[in-house]
């Protein structure tokens, strides 16, 4: 496993990420961003990426504010603590972490709840297709207060 970043402005990973984010939509109908917005965020944001034999497992594209613009795991690296480890990065640098979820992806509600994060409120007509989304935080003994017990030891 390897860990790579893109800092804000550098965009060395952006079309293998956007390929991974577009594989994921056409097999789970999920992360529908069109291509301009993506890689406009992606360029502004912190892309953390972990690579397997030069092959992209997952990436995390996180604002300064600590909130995750697009989280991705390749279906075949799921499971293997891919997704865990790029919310851990972000907690890592950021006092909050937050995130929006459609609220009819319920593999990513039930990933983000099993980290810690709390729905911090419904918002209808989030998306651009209509679609309904949970607007989520990290919250108290989540991943953050894990992460800092495991640096204080």
């Amino acid at each position: 496993m390897e860990k790579r970043i893109d800092e804000p402005g550098d965009s060395e990973h952006l079309e293998l990420a956007w390929e991974l984010k577009e594989r994921i939509r056409r097999e789970e109908n999920v992360l529908k961003q069109r291509k301009g917005f993506f890689r406009n965020a992606y360029r502004r944001a912190t892309t953390h990426l972990y690579f397997e034999d030069d092959e992209l497992a997952g990436f995390a594209s996180v604002r300064r504010d600590g909130y995750i613009l697009f989280l991705a795991v390749a279906p075949e690296f799921r499971g293997r603590g891919y997704g865990e480890r790029l919310v851990a990065d972000v907690a890592e640098n950021h006092r909050t972490v937050t995130c929006h979820a459609r609220t009819t992806n319920e593999n990513a509600i039930e990933f983000y709840r099993h980290l810690g994060f709390d729905v911090d409120r419904h918002i209808h007509n989030y998306y651009e297709d209509g679609g309904d989304a949970y607007y989520l935080k990290l919250g108290e003994g989540g991943l953050t207060e894990k992460l800092s017990n495991l640096i204080r030891r």
